[in-house]
């Protein structure tokens, strides 16, 4: 099916819909309706799991759309076969009806599994490592929350870039598993223990997922003109920085939000992390996959941080 066809009748669909905030997801059917000019109807295959998401659960994001609501924000499917990331909100659902254009093409030789986890988690590694802190083989690079889904990522583009990079995780039962991503060395470290571990290293780039006093410890250890990248605060939203260390280092702090991002801007970090992905230059661990009937089991897995790569939902079974 090409975009701009469409199927015709309306259509039912499984779905995991937030009922009010801060309660578990209800999986049930809903009607869909029939696809307007320039839509498609996407068999959905399977959704990535983003902290994102949990934070639209609790109402922390997007508190004012209306409720009843489809959730999940990243995701593959195929229209007539054919294999296609599907980007924007409420897709974690066995069917949804959504725009050609908010389609974008899987390369030959990417699980559907692997392009789901794209659209968000995908997206933020290569942007963030590329774009913002624009990484070069001559960068020390230390990556937080080296573990998770997007950390993960990060270690694995980096090493690929060569940089030399470090990776910190708050278990040492997961530092075997970033140091097979490509890590050089495993730094097992709370915030407190953070600095002093990294006395030798001195990153000319952080990568920094967490928030809170990790923040301030490696400022304190930044290399001067340093680049630091902060896309979430998962660790705490508020912290202490050592201002000094700052600017008489020179440092470069910047944010990355996927929400303020556009559309097009999106779409092409897309493109170009699937590419990756096809040519190894990117590395994308399927830690489990979640029936979407057990949904609120994949946000448990979120919250006890036992997940190393990406968690995604099966919107097959």
């Amino acid at each position: 099916m090409e975009p701009g066809h469409a199927r015709t009748g309306s259509m039912r669909a499984r779905a995991a819909r937030l009922i009010a905030h801060g309660e578990p997801l209800v999986v049930e059917d809903v009607e869909l309706g029939e696809p307007g000019p320039g839509e498609v109807v996407v068999d959905m295959a399977y959704g990535g799991v983003n902290p994102v998401d949990r934070y639209v659960a609790l109402g922390r994001a997007g508190p004012d759309v209306l409720l009843p609501r489809t959730i999940g924000s990243e995701g593959a499917g195929t229209v007539d076969g054919r294999p296609v990331v599907v980007r924007g909100q409420g897709i974690w659902s066995t069917n949804v009806i959504v725009r050609g254009d908010a389609l974008i093409e899987v390369p030959e030789g990417v699980p559907l599994d692997v392009a789901a986890s794209i659209g968000v988690a995908g997206v933020t590694a290569w942007r963030t490592v590329h774009e913002l802190a624009a990484v070069t083989p001559e960068d020390r690079v230390l990556v937080l929350g080296a573990s998770g889904g997007v950390g993960s990522m990060i270690v694995s583009i980096a090493h690929r870039l060569g940089a030399t990079v470090w990776g910190q995780t708050g278990s040492a039962a997961k530092a075997a598993f970033v140091a097979e991503r490509g890590a050089d060395q495993v730094i097992v470290a709370d915030a407190e223990a953070l600095g002093s571990e990294l006395d030798d290293f001195s990153p000319t780039v952080v990568l920094d997922p967490l928030g809170g006093s990790y923040t301030g410890a490696v400022i304190a250890a930044m290399a001067p003109r340093g680049r630091l990248v902060l896309y979430g605060t998962s660790a705490d939203t508020t912290g202490q920085v050592p201002l000094q260390a700052l600017y008489r280092k020179s440092l470069r702090v910047m944010g990355y939000g996927g929400l303020m991002e556009s559309g097009e801007a999106i779409a092409a970090g897309i493109r170009a992390a699937l590419e990756a992905v096809r040519d190894g230059r990117l590395e994308v661990v399927i830690d489990s996959r979640v029936q979407l009937e057990n949904v609120n089991t994949a946000f448990d897995r979120l919250v006890d941080r036992s997940v190393c790569g990406k968690v995604v939902l099966d919107l097959e079974s």
